[in-house]
């Protein structure tokens, strides 16, 4: 099985070099993401070498999870890159994706005013916390975007016993980088992906207070849309980005992307030791 994704690899690779060597018109792949890998900048470093690389550009289309996969679930994407394992699982057996490849993770982290009225601070219990805001009537800014975070969201929710509704409680739909600046002009705690936040850490006064919960882990696969469903997708060049970025030279990029800006990787890539 091994041998056999090798060897589509290469004749993907081999084959979209010899198209934009070839003086065809500029190819296209089209990505639907997650907000978090856009808002973080990973999408600026990761794909201008590529686009170089094989004569093409990528055109990303940031939302949340739930809408990546929607998206190409519909055939209007090439790619699909996000976060959320159970999601992505049952995209690829209910036949809409192949290929699935682990790529990196990093993880969630709870943010909140510096005044900390739950008195969360410090917690390792994501669902202590939850509980804790809960009780304290704090305000909480919900994706309420069906994202890989809100699905994250939900499910800690879940587990805490709480099923979160009142006036303390805003569902705002919007990505990741908006919802952590909505929860800093509202002074609120939210649930975060501490990419997205070490992005966002100077231009807002929330703090990290609660993380290192397991339950926080926070890992990214991306796969091609299944051309058997949708004969129109850009499968070659889909497989080559895949390659790219699984490559010791794309996870290259990967885990330097931040460590100058914010001391640290954004993103620890997994798919190359």
């Amino acid at each position: 099985m091994k041998k056999s994704l090798l060897i589509i690899l290469i004749l993907a690779l081999s084959f979209t070099w010899g198209l934009s060597s070839s003086g065809l018109a500029e190819e296209r792949l089209k990505i639907s993401s997650t907000t978090s890998t856009d808002n973080t900048g990973l999408f600026q470093a990761l794909n201008p070498p590529f686009e170089k690389r094989f004569g093409c550009r990528v055109d990303v289309i940031a939302v949340g999870t739930g809408k990546a996969l929607k998206i190409g679930e519909m055939g209007d994407s090439d790619v699909v890159f996000v976060h959320s394992r159970l999601s992505e699982d049952a995209f690829v057996a209910a036949g809409h994706g192949v290929t699935r490849r682990d790529v990196m993770y990093n993880d969630f982290i709870i943010v909140g005013p510096t005044n900390d009225p739950a008195g969360i601070r410090g917690t390792r219990d994501a669902k202590k916390a939850l509980v804790a805001i809960t009780k304290a009537g704090a305000h909480f800014i919900s994706r309420g975007d069906d994202s890989g975070t809100h699905k994250k969201e939900k499910s800690l929710w879940k587990k805490a016993g709480v099923a979160p509704k009142g006036r303390w409680y805003s569902e705002a739909g919007q990505g990741m980088g908006a919802i952590i600046q909505i929860a800093n002009e509202k002074m609120a705690y939210t649930l975060a992906d501490r990419g997205t936040y070490l992005a966002y850490k100077n231009k807002v006064s929330l703090e990290t207070l609660c993380e290192g919960d397991p339950d926080l882990f926070n890992p990214y696969g991306i796969m091609a849309v299944n051309p058997a469903r949708h004969p129109h997708v850009n499968y070659v060049l889909a497989m080559a980005y895949i390659g790219w970025v699984t490559s010791h030279e794309g996870q290259k990029i990967i885990r330097g992307f931040g460590k100058e800006e914010f001391g640290q990787p954004l993103f620890i890539p997994v798919a190359v030791p």
